[in-house]
């Protein structure tokens, strides 16, 4: 009898799209990031392409070896967004350069506002005489006043008005236009009531110093709020050593004088390195020499120091506790655990909510409708409002309050078309979902939590129910065997130990180890074969072996079963025959998790409908179930691994919204099928790369706080949402003038570009909140 055939497998060449992280600098709205998504998409053979706001970051999928990364950043930089590629290098020290460059922005924005509130405090000090009745010398003329408006447009407010400008030249206007057309405005009015007196106009040169001051504050405000939002990754990124102390290969002295200090990036795989008590491992790699305890709290969130010893990986970044070892490097630069990390928190970052994409929409005309407003704003009060409402033109109050002094029609006017311009606020929209996903996925990395992006978050909103494979997922994935039945108990367990030696699965583990805790010798075996979820077959010493459950034993015309064999109801009962016969039944248990009960009732008890999924036997499956509390519909038994997938979609076409958690090569496809795939990283790499969130730590409860985490994160972006369009929807309306008749409320610019700086605050310090909440 031959052994069971291969399927043959179609190959098909599809070159996978290649993506592209670029460095943009000059983005101040959500309008600058629809014009640099345009851009981007606009250049052949790009893909698609994502652009963040908060994180100053693009990332371009595009075909193959078709664009060159230099010409998409000369692209941007050319229309005015200052752009580099970053290089094929690791992805710590590319991100390590960015929050360098983020800190000089920072800095410069720290000077141009103390400038522009040193030029506020001269203006405020000169309108102290109209309180105190005295005019103080030099400070209260109007000359001096002009002065101090025409330094805030050339020093802080010089960067503003240019990129306003250009933005508008490019067809692109943003923020900075309109606070620009703003400020630029109302000096202006002034410059020309201030040269012809005769119009009866009033100056008001400290509406510019205002407007500038309070935007600029609100910037610079924004920009440490931001750089907090991502501080976890900027925590991260710091893990990586600058140094590696090179040695050469073990002796047994791991204490070797002959070492010598290199940079981390130049260590090359299969170099020994030398880590002493206290200092960070450099890159991953393999222990030869010594013994020691690691902090691995950085990267997967547990705080307990695991032993290392000969044999084991270590990986970059985390901390050797107690012992001075010599490590052999199995992975460098962008290929470390730390990179990847790294690497995937930061394409996270960049994925979009789908909620987002009315924001999106919104912010591609945003700019365009406010100036439009603004106009309306000024043709309506001028030649209609006006002369309906004449009384508002007698109305008087002081600079800063909310009523503003003003006798003319054209001034009033202008005032009003300015306040739009400059209350309205396109930061607010473009910062309320990336600040979320920045936050939320930091605060998930620190705790071994990784969310793949915006899309996720939202999906896991709407999931109604989880569910668990049962190997190595809601069981410790470490089985045992505990019975062996047959004549010659030894032949079947040399049989089958022979046969499992060519398979990777934990019930093949358990039948080895219990091979070698009986010393039993293996036999010559060829041409092995894993029928996936069925069994394993092999040809030893000449004949068919077979190992697997009885149906498809069945197949291969096994002898009968004898009448006396057991059945086991709680374990998984692995068969077992050679040249045809039946020599006996194994039976293997794999114990529950601790924490297995508390994560379905905890999961229960958020309103989520919990499944088991697995390929034993029902008279497992149901042990297991009732174990968990789970029963009938909840249960579904003797799934092999191909019909996972199909088990899933099959719940998904009863209109449920199903997150599949699984930990195995065999649950690829069913996580790759559900709307959310959870990956234990305990599992394959297979597994975590078709997950949508990794859990780094091999803890089932986990899972609910992975979900926690990603509906907290997803109502935050929800709330900045809200309030993001809540403001603009209330706020320009009433910079426009609509409370004026009848409540006589009148923002003055000033006032509205200190609200605008609010609103993106707000949104920030909002997201920032969710470190306290979750």
């Amino acid at each position: 009898m031959q052994v069971a055939p291969k399927p043959e497998t179609a190959i098909i060449n599809h070159s996978p799209p290649e993506t592209i992280t670029l460095d943009v600098s000059g983005m101040k709205c959500a309008g600058c990031v629809k014009a640099v998504e345009r851009q981007l998409t606009q250049q052949t053979g790009v893909i698609s392409a994502r652009v963040n706001l908060a994180t100053e970051v693009a990332t371009v999928e595009c075909e193959t070896n078709l664009i060159d990364p230099n010409t998409l950043a000369q692209k941007l930089t050319d229309n005015g967004f200052p752009t580099q590629a970053r290089p094929d290098t690791s992805e710590t020290d590319a991100a390590k350069k960015q929050t360098e460059r983020h800190r000089q922005e920072i800095q410069q924005q720290i000077w141009r506002i103390a400038i522009a509130s040193l030029l506020l405090i001269l203006s405020g000090i000169g309108h102290l005489g109209h309180f105190i009745g005295t005019e103080i010398p030099i400070l209260g003329n109007i000359w001096f006043h002009a002065g101090l408006s025409t330094l805030a447009l050339l020093l802080p407010g010089r960067e503003i008005i240019i990129d306003g400008v250009r933005s508008l030249l490019r067809n692109a206007p943003n923020m900075n236009t309109l606070v620009g057309l703003g400020a630029v405005t109302a000096y202006t009015a002034s410059i020309v009531a201030l040269l012809f007196p005769q119009l009866g106009w009033e100056c008001f040169f400290d509406e510019p110093v205002m407007i500038l001051g309070f935007i600029l504050l609100g910037k610079t405000l924004e920009q440490k709020a931001r750089y907090r939002a991502a501080s976890t990754l900027q925590s991260l990124i710091a893990l990586q050593p600058a140094t590696a102390r090179l040695v050469p290969a073990p002796n047994g002295n791991n204490n070797s004088s002959e070492s010598v200090e290199i940079p981390a990036s130049r260590v090359k795989v299969g170099e020994y390195l030398q880590v002493l008590p206290g200092e960070k491992f450099p890159v991953d790699g393999e222990i030869c020499d010594g013994k020691t305890t690691v902090d691995e709290s950085m990267l997967t969130g547990e705080s307990v120091p695991v032993v290392k010893e000969f044999g084991a990986n270590v990986a970059a970044g985390t901390i050797n506790k107690s012992g001075t070892v010599v490590m052999q490097t199995t992975r460098t630069g962008s290929e470390t655990t730390l990179a990847q990390i790294v690497k995937l928190v930061e394409t996270a970052q960049t994925r979009k909510a789908p909620i987002q994409n009315l924001a999106d929409t919104v912010a591609g005309y945003f700019t365009y409708g406010v100036m439009t407003i603004a106009s309306l704003t000024f043709i309506f009060w001028y030649f209609v409002g006006t002369n309906i409402w004449s009384h508002i033109l007698q109305t008087t109050s002081s600079h800063g309050e909310m009523m503003t002094h003003s006798t003319s029609p054209l001034l009033l006017s202008l005032k009003l078309a300015i306040a739009v311009l400059v209350i309205a606020c396109p930061c607010a929209l473009g910062l309320a979902t990336p600040t979320a996903i920045l936050v939320g996925s930091g605060v998930g990395a620190q705790r071994g939590l990784l969310i793949k992006g915006g899309d996720i978050l939202e999906k896991v909103h709407e999931l109604d129910t989880i569910v668990f494979d049962k190997t190595g997922t809601l069981t410790t994935g470490h089985p045992t065997v505990t019975d062996i039945f047959g004549n010659n108990p030894e032949l079947l367990l040399q049989v089958a130990a022979t046969v499992e030696s060519g398979a990777s699965h934990p019930l093949a583990e358990a039948i080895l180890q219990k091979a070698r805790q009986e010393n039993v010798a293996l036999l010559s075996a060829t041409d092995f074969y894993t029928e996936p979820g069925l069994g394993v077959s092999a040809i030893v010493d000449g004949k068919l072996a077979l190992v697997g459950n009885l149906e498809w034993l069945k197949n291969y015309e096994v002898v009968a079963l004898p009448d006396n064999i057991p059945t086991f109801t709680d374990k998984t009962a692995v068969y077992v025959s050679f040249d045809g016969v039946l020599l006996g039944i194994i039976g293997i248990s794999d114990a529950l998790r601790d924490d297995a009960l508390a994560t379905v009732k905890g999961l229960q008890n958020m309103g989520l409908k919990v499944m088991l999924l697995t390929g034993d036997r029902s008279s497992v499956a149901a042990t297991i179930g009732q174990q968990l509390g789970l029963t009938g519909d909840d249960i579904l038994a003797e799934v092999p691994p191909a019909g996972k997938a199909e088990a899933i979609a099959a719940l998904q076409s009863k209109g449920e919204k199903v997150g599949m958690v699984g930990d195995g090569i065999n649950d690829a496809p069913a996580l790759a099928q559900a709307n959310v795939g959870i990956g234990m990283q305990a599992g394959t790499d297979v597994a975590v790369e078709a997950a949508d969130i990794v859990l780094m730590q091999d803890k089932l409860m986990d899972v609910m706080e992975s979900i926690k985490l990603s509906r907290a994160t997803f109502n935050k972006i929800r709330e900045n949402l809200f309030w993001a369009f809540a403001y603009n929807i209330f706020g320009i309306p009433v910079a426009a003038g609509v409370l004026l008749p009848s409540l006589g409320i009148l923002l003055s610019p000033s006032v509205a570009g200190a609200l605008m700086a609010f609103s993106s605050v707000s949104v920030v310090t909002n997201s920032l909140l969710l470190r306290s909440r979750i």
